[in-house]
């Protein structure tokens, strides 16, 4: 047994497994994304009002992860990161969501959507190229927002098979989005006339896809579903009264139609859990719901502070649930610092993997979180731009500073999160001690160190 595999085994704290067995069995891979859903939107988060048994049930079999970050408060930047497992920064032009019908939201953005070179390169990604380096089959159904031109189609970032959307935001009912592009293909080809709810479509795509996958158990496949729900526009599975809504109305949602479509989607969920138990794949299959930032009002970001687009706790912490039975103990819970962009490595790591080459600013989270040692401390950035406005952030242990430079109007925060978890007190409005001021200035320095270290070959 080599050393990686033999720490991976006594750190997660399964029983000896040789090397053939990890080789000959590689895990397949679920990850499932909800967009924009709150912190406290499902119920072993705090949902007040939301019931999500299925969506739960993935952490009560396996291990509920209670301080995930999404690098980025916004779609397109948080999907670079754990499809890259690096910084979107790295990228370029990919700090902001991209805009409905290809447009970018700040210089950078701007100058490559004029271009026609506003997406992810393929140069760039890392987790589905790597899977299926390592004998995997990889299919996309839902969400892709990293690209609408050919170029950046998930085609060409290792996936085999895709079936959705390329843009944000797309109605639920006839698939289309507020401009002029046609956003919803299967591969390459334009679907025009597909019938039915978005979150029902993505799920019987993903149901037919497992049922395909026993013509070939002995490949182990990533299905990867990022879901619409529950994104604007607010539409629940029975509210379709045959228009779509107007722009002016297209962001409008009451906690009503939100509850609605998160129920959907805790249905999707466990449609996709009863078929993989149906087809026998369950125990060796990681199965991981998260979403890709926080949510926007009606979400719930309960107990954090503030909602999407800012670096506030609520609008970058996720919650995270792995169940994976041939290797995780039911139950667990952990306070592990961890970001989606640690995901890229975990799955790899956990697919028998190389990953010493690939220059990865994640770490493996599953063995952070279960190697039985206490928590450590983590060092995240954060860099968000929109048009007039740049957010910036560092947590490092249990101090974050933000800073905000709205057209030249510059605020600035500091926390102790130990402290002050909701970010209620800003250390930098009253008298500091001598080591609040000194890390004050450390954070400042770190980030403007770590901006120089990340900037983009774009």
């Amino acid at each position: 047994m080599t050393l990686r595999l033999l720490l991976a085994s006594v750190f997660l704290g399964f029983g000896p497994l040789t090397t053939s067995l990890l080789l000959a069995e590689p895990p397949n891979i679920i990850f499932i994304v909800a967009d924009d859903m709150g912190y406290a939107d499902i119920s072993s988060f705090g949902a007040p009002d939301i019931k999500t048994p299925n969506i739960d049930r993935i952490g009560e079999e396996g291990i509920k992860f209670t301080n995930i970050y999404a690098m980025g408060p916004e779609c397109t930047p948080s999907r670079v990161s754990f499809l890259t497992g690096r910084y979107p920064q790295r990228v370029g032009g990919m700090e902001c969501a991209i805009g409905t019908g290809n447009v970018g939201r700040y210089d950078d953005a701007v100058q490559l959507a004029q271009a026609g070179d506003l997406g992810l390169p393929p140069s760039h990604s890392v987790l589905a190229p790597k899977l299926k380096d390592a004998g995997y089959h990889n299919v996309i159904f839902g969400k892709w927002h990293l690209g609408y031109e050919d170029k950046f189609s998930p085609l060409d970032q290792g996936f085999d098979k895709f079936i959705g959307f390329l843009g944000g935001n797309v109605d639920y009912f006839r698939h289309e989005e507020l401009s002029d592009i046609d956003v919803y293909l299967s591969d390459r080809e334009i679907l025009n006339n597909r019938k039915g709810y978005t979150t029902n479509l993505i799920t019987q795509d993903a149901i037919k896809f497992l049922k395909e996958s026993r013509k070939d158990p002995d490949t182990p496949f990533f299905l990867y579903l990022p879901h619409a729900a529950p994104h604007f526009p607010f539409q629940g599975p029975e509210d379709d009264d045959g228009t779509m809504p107007s722009a002016e109305d297209w962001t409008k949602g009451t906690r009503e139609t939100y509850l609605k479509m998160m129920e959907g989607l805790d249905q999707s969920v466990g449609e996709v859990l009863e078929k993989i138990e149906a087809i026998g794949i369950a125990h060796n299959t990681i199965i991981v719901f998260t979403s890709d930032h926080g949510a926007m009002k009606p979400g719930l970001n309960n107990p954090w502070r503030d909602y999407k687009g800012t670096l506030f706790e609520g609008g970058i912490r996720v919650p995270l649930l792995v169940r994976w039975p041939a290797k995780i103990a039911p139950g667990s819970t952990s306070d592990q610092v961890g970001s989606l962009m640690d995901l890229t490595k975990s799955f790899l790591e956990a697919a028998g993997a190389e990953t010493n080459e690939l220059n990865l600013d994640g770490e493996d989270l599953f063995t952070l979180a279960l190697k039985g040692e206490p928590t450590v401390d983590r060092t995240l950035h954060w860099r968000a731009k929109r048009s007039p406005r740049i957010w910036s952030a560092t947590r490092h242990g249990e101090w974050k500073w933000i800073r905000k430079d709205d057209d030249g109007h510059v605020s600035e925060w500091l926390f102790n999160l130990n402290k002050d978890p909701y970010e209620k007190d800003n250390l930098l409005e009253r008298q500091m001690t001598p080591r609040q001021s000194a890390t004050h200035a450390m954070l400042k320095r770190t980030h403007e160190d770590w901006e120089a270290s990340v900037a983009p070959s774009r």
